[in-house]
């Protein structure tokens, strides 16, 4: 017999060799919110077949029900992992996946997930993201979908595909936060010690995570201080008197560990924080960057043109909404 749509029913599928992560992370946070409200989502785990499905890593998952019993969902949520090219030659799940989106208030992602539902034709014409390691498969396969290697999140209409793994808590979080209240997504995260929602737009990489490939100590720690006070001195001459070295040999250093000149890394950093800011806070420009280190909106601005290719403020309205619209 179908099962029948609750005000708020949430089903997560999950497929032979899913990713574990992109099941029990979303069904976390909604559980937790739905602890703390007080009254939340009704959560299932669905499978093509009913069956239990076990994850890559050996995790196993039993179904609450087959795809095909359910008559109507409130949200969507199709999993990823390296068993998602097997599920996309499931033509029956394609089917099940098409008809339980044209009637869901929202359809969402996680990671590879995203390749699902544009083998079911529902991202066509629309922006989406997923796993960094899927980006140009996404997009070779698929040319009618604009594909953004760069964001956690993005959503667009009613369709939300996020990037890898722990991104799906960052969309969970902001899927809370819409129908719940921040306060409820900001304890929900606190529960969980996540951060408090990563906003969509922000990059899948800090300049810091893809730059950490050094194995010299000061070179790290100078990273982390970079991190922490983009608004100091950064110069060149600053940041070789903090390592001890002449200018010349922190270029050398820097080139060599970091792939990058200390004058580029320090824009990437500030760029960064800018970014931050421009989605979550409500600073002026002038503001936003003093406090990320430029010395005027407008060197700030070239920098954003130079990195993004947008300006601050084209960044700040495309990116600065509860979703990221």
């Amino acid at each position: 017999m179908p099962i029948a749509r609750t005000n708020r029913l949430v089903a997560i599928l999950a497929f032979e060799n899913v990713e574990a992560l992109d099941v029990t992370g979303p069904w976390e946070v909604f559980h937790t919110a739905g602890a703390i409200a007080g009254a939340g989502s009704d959560l299932i785990c669905v499978t093509a077949s009913g069956r239990s499905v076990h994850s890559s890593s050996g995790l196993a998952y039993e179904a609450d029900a087959a795809i095909g019993e359910l008559d109507r969902v409130d949200t969507l949520i199709v999993a990823g992992g390296v068993g998602v090219d097997e599920a996309m030659r499931d033509v029956a799940l394609l089917s099940e996946v098409r008809r339980l989106a044209t009637t869901a208030r929202r359809t969402a992602s996680v990671c590879s997930g995203a390749l699902l539902l544009a083998e079911a034709g529902l991202l066509d014409g629309r922006r989406a993201t997923t796993h960094w390691t899927r980006c140009e498969q996404l997009a070779r396969r698929f040319p009618a979908v604009e594909v953004e290697p760069d964001p956690i999140f993005i959503r667009d209409g009613d369709m939300i595909t996020s990037a890898g793994v722990t991104a799906g808590m960052d969309l969970a979080l902001a899927l809370v936060e819409e129908d719940l209240g921040r306060e409820v997504a900001l304890a929900t995260a606190r529960m969980l010690v996540v951060y408090a929602r990563r906003p969509g737009g922000q990059s899948q990489f800090s300049v810091q995570l893809a730059h950490q490939t050094t194995q010299l100590e000061p070179v790290r720690d100078l990273q982390a201080w970079i991190a922490e006070h983009p608004d100091e001195d950064l110069s060149v001459g600053a940041l070789a008197g903090r390592l001890h070295l002449s200018e010349r040999q922190l270029s050398r250093v820097f080139k060599r560990e970091l792939g990058a000149a200390p004058a580029d890394y320090v824009e990437q950093v500030r760029v960064e924080r800018a970014r931050s800011l421009l989605e979550t806070g409500s600073n002026d420009l002038a503001g936003i960057a003093a406090q990320s280190g430029f010395a005027s909106a407008e060197v700030m601005r070239r920098a954003f043109h130079r990195r993004l290719g947008a300006s601050p403020r084209d960044y700040r309205e495309r990116f600065r909404s509860p979703l990221s619209v």
